[in-house]
C-alpha cells in the first residue's frame, strides 16, 4: 500500500499543473471586432478580413470626405448622407447652408443653375423649388430650421459642431455634371478655282474667217 509521504508529491504536482493551465487561459488576449457595419463584438479569435471594416481602394473612395470625420459622427454620415440643392439668388438656400455650417453637418451641394439641372430636379422631387434637402433617403422641400433640425437629431447627427479643425466640405457641383464642349474642327483649305480657257474670239479670226459663232 502506498504511503502517505508518496501521494503528496503528486498532489501538489496536480494542482500546479491546474493553475498553470488556468493561468494560461487568463492570459489569453480578447480581441474587439468591428465589422463593416460597425457592429463592436468580443472574442478570444483575432479579426480576420471578413470582420474588420473595408479598406480597399474602392472603400476608400466611396465616402472620401467622410475620412477625416469622428467615428460616431462618421457612421451617422455613410447611414444617412446629407445633400443640399441650392441655386444662385436664393436667399433661403444661403439660410440653409449657414444651418448645415454652424451646426457641424457634413453635407454635399448640388447647385441647380442650367435646364438639365431644373429637369433633373423636377425628376428626383416632382418639382423645381429650392432649397431641397435629403437626409438619407428622406426628402425636405423648401427650408424650414425646426422640421431640419428635428430630422436630423432623429438621423443622429450631434446638435453642436463636432468636426475637427480645418475640415472643410467638398465644394459644391452641378446637379448634372457638364460635359466638355468638343473643339470645333479648323476651317478646310479652300479648293483651288479651276482655271478657264480664254473665250474663243468673236470675230472673223485665221481659223474662222467668216467669224461663226454656235
Amino acid at each position: 500500500m502506498p504511503s502517505i509521504h508518496k501521494k503528496f508529491p503528486l498532489h501538489r504536482l496536480s494542482a500546479t499543473a491546474l493553475l498553470l493551465i488556468a493561468a494560461g487561459a487568463m492570459a489569453q488576449p480578447i480581441y474587439r471586432n468591428v465589422d463593416k457595419n460597425g457592429k463592436v463584438t468580443f472574442s478570444d479569435r483575432a479579426p480576420t478580413a471578413a470582420t474588420e471594416p473595408a479598406k480597399g481602394p474602392q472603400a476608400a473612395s466611396a465616402e472620401p470626405s467622410n475620412a477625416g470625420l469622428p467615428y460616431e459622427l462618421r457612421q451617422v454620415a455613410q447611414r444617412y448622407p446629407v445633400t443640399l440643392y441650392s441655386g444662385e439668388e436664393c436667399a433661403p438656400c444661403g439660410t440653409a447652408r449657414s444651418l448645415l455650417i454652424t451646426r457641424g453637418i457634413p453635407f454635399e451641394e448640388r447647385t441647380v443653375k442650367s435646364d438639365q439641372d431644373v429637369e433633373a430636379l423636377q425628376r428626383l422631387t416632382g418639382r423645381a423649388s429650392l432649397p431641397l434637402l435629403t437626409i438619407g433617403s428622406q426628402q425636405l422641400k423648401g427650408f424650414s430650421d425646426a422640421e431640419w433640425s428635428q430630422y436630423l437629431d432623429a438621423a443622429g447627427y450631434p446638435k453642436s459642431n463636432s468636426l475637427p479643425a480645418g475640415y472643410r466640405n467638398p465644394p459644391a457641383r452641378p446637379l448634372v455634371a457638364q460635359q466638355a464642349v468638343p473643339a470645333a474642327p479648323e476651317p478646310a483649305a479652300p479648293a483651288p478655282v479651276p482655271q478657264q480657257a480664254a473665250p474663243a474670239p468673236s470675230g472673223p479670226s485665221p481659223s474662222n474667217p467668216a467669224g461663226i459663232k454656235f
